[in-house]
Parts: structure tokens; C-alpha cells; sequence
């Protein structure tokens, strides 16, 4: 990601993920719209996946490890079976680690059974330049052999960067680059809401 990058997580190459989205800021989704867009995902991956007998859902710190808690409890819901649900943290995967290498890692939480010959869901709440989801895949390269990975996104706002494309998307959200995407949570934001607003400009004298 490049230094711009605000969020908590300081993603790879994603800024305006989940940065501030400034005074302008309208809400796109509320929380009744993102209940429905996970239930929706929900039924997919299980239609796509037969029945999700062997799916494992690895959230990516820190709102996407909260999406994925609530998909596997969606899946449950849908199926009558406990789906395994973990977190994968790429901090020492980016592709920015030598601009800033002093970052606080993340938790890595493997369900029980692992990964390998499963089909791991990577879960992630925006989708943007898709350096993050490359750093993901390399993590789960050294953690074990899915069978198969796919990528379920709250948000895809475009301006993709790498051949990188989300397998189950919450909302299509066209995007300027001028534009901020806010992600909030009630797990970590104390409300569900997502925010489109436009980047601050920089204040006198920067560039």
C-alpha cells in the first residue's frame, strides 16, 4: 500500500479503503443493506460451493475477520452446520513493508482442521487495488493447500491494480479516485454503515 493509506490495518496499495471520508461523507449502505448483501453471499457460497461442506472462511483484519464471523453465522443459519471461521493477518506479506516497516501485527487464527483440500473463502470489506488480496494469498501459500480460494468483499469500489476479481461482492460502488470508501462495523465502529465521501485536500504548503 502506498504511505497514504489511513486505515487501521494500512493496507497494501488501498487507499481510501476505510480512511476518513471526510465532511462530504453520505452513507451508501446502512445496516439493513448490509444484513441482506451477507445473507445474500451467504446463500451464493453455498450454492456455488454444494452444500459448504468444506468451506473455512478467513477473515482479513481487522472488518473483514467481523464479515467473516457473520457469514459463518449466516452459513450456519442456511445449512445447520457449524462452518469453520479463522483470521489470516498479511502485515508481513505487503508490498510496502520496507517504506513502513514499523506496524503492529494482526492475529492469524487457523480453524482446527486447517486449511488444506478445504475451500478457503478469504473475506475482506472493500476491495480496491488488489494488492491486499495478493498479499493474502501469499500468506496462505505458507499456511497450507485449500483446494480451491475465493474472495467474498463487502464493497468493490474498482480501480483495480493487479488481475484480481471477488467471487462474492456485497455492492458494486464505481469510484473516482478522488473518492474515500469508509467501512464501519458495529463490532469495531459501534454502528453498520458504509460512507462515499472525497479525500481531504492537504493543507497548505504539502504536496
Amino acid at each position: 500500500m502506498d504511505t497514504s493509506d489511513t486505515s487501521e490495518t494500512g493496507r497494501i496499495g488501498e487507499t481510501g479503503r476505510t480512511e476518513g471520508a471526510g465532511e462530504a461523507a453520505r452513507p451508501v449502505l446502512e445496516a439493513p443493506d448490509i444484513a441482506r448483501a451477507l445473507t445474500r453471499i451467504a446463500h451464493e457460497i453455498v450454492e456455488r460451493a454444494k452444500g459448504a461442506d468444506d468451506v473455512v472462511l478467513l477473515g482479513i483484519p481487522t472488518r473483514g475477520v467481523f464479515l467473516a464471523r457473520r457469514l459463518a453465522g449466516k452459513l450456519a443459519e442456511i445449512t445447520g452446520r457449524s462452518i469453520p471461521v479463522g483470521s489470516l493477518d498479511i502485515t508481513m506479506y505487503r508490498d510496502d513493508l520496507r517504506l513502513r516497516p514499523a506496524r503492529a501485527l494482526a492475529r492469524t487464527d487457523i480453524p482446527g482442521d486447517g486449511v488444506d483440500g478445504r475451500l478457503v473463502v478469504l473475506v475482506d470489506d472493500v476491495l480496491f487495488s488488489g494488492r491486499t488480496i495478493r498479499a493474502a494469498l501469499d500468506a496462505l501459500g505458507d499456511i497450507g493447500r485449500p483446494r480451491a480460494v475465493q474472495l467474498a468483499v463487502l464493497v468493490d469500489r474498482g480501480h483495480r491494480e493487479l488481475p484480481i476479481r471477488a467471487d462474492y461482492v456485497g455492492k458494486n460502488l464505481p469510484t473516482s479516485l478522488r473518492e474515500t470508501v469508509k467501512v464501519q462495523l458495529a463490532e469495531e465502529d459501534g454502528r453498520d454503515t458504509v460512507l462515499l465521501g472525497l479525500k481531504q485536500p492537504a493543507a497548505s504548503g504539502e504536496r
